[in-house]
């Protein structure tokens, strides 16, 4: 697994938006970019400019993923019958670093990806330890019985910033998760607007 070059909180920052929703994000005290020319103004952004910002927001709203594996996972959802941007959504979701976020058994998708790694999750029984390991449709996801205590999963359970989406049925008595269906760009909860229309154009150039 690749280290992340930057901290999380200034990639708030420097895209301008509290892409998580987040009570804790700088953006809260600081609406402006990091650094001495943070607070210039900025001019008019190319199409070029709005294409990458698109697909780095997108990035990093999954806990930075490289560049190689999204652009794999792009690939993937360009080669799939439909609109290639919702099935880049719809594969986004089916991480299973993803779905252990949206279940609420973290806090942060950046926990989420290292609770996986430090293998607390079952799925239908077997210990899995890929964050970016695809979820089928009608898979259980499980919080292994020796993690189910662990303060970090209980106080993520009783979030009240958001909610766990209708795609993912939850049961956190058991702490299990199933995955129901993959979803649409509409069925997300994005705390922003994402545009993977301008991801698609990115990578289409």
């Amino acid at each position: 697994m690749s280290k992340r070059s930057s901290v999380k909180h200034k990639i708030d920052r420097r895209l301008g938006e509290n892409i998580w929703g987040r009570p804790k994000s700088p953006l809260n005290a600081r609406a402006y970019g990091p650094g001495q020319h943070g607070q210039r103004r900025k001019g008019k952004m190319s199409d070029y400019g709005l294409q990458l910002r698109a697909k780095q927001k997108l990035k990093g709203y999954y806990g930075s993923i490289t560049e190689k594996a999204f652009k794999r996972l792009y690939s993937e959802a360009a080669r799939v019958k439909g609109d290639t941007g919702e099935n880049l959504i719809g594969l986004l979701e089916s991480r299973l670093d993803a779905i252990v976020y949206r279940a609420k058994f973290v806090a942060t998708v950046f926990a989420a990806r290292q609770f996986v790694s430090h293998g607390h999750i079952l799925i239908n029984g077997k210990r899995v330890n890929i964050p970016s390991y695809q979820v089928q449709i009608g898979d259980v996801i499980e919080v292994r019985e020796r993690s189910k205590q662990l303060a970090v999963l209980i106080e993520a359970t009783q979030l009240a910033e958001r909610d766990v989406p209708e795609y993912v049925q939850t049961d956190h008595h058991k702490m299990t998760a199933t995955y129901v269906r993959k979803p649409s760009l509409s069925d997300v909860p994005y705390p922003v607007q994402m545009e993977p229309n301008l991801v698609v154009e990115f990578y289409s150039r």
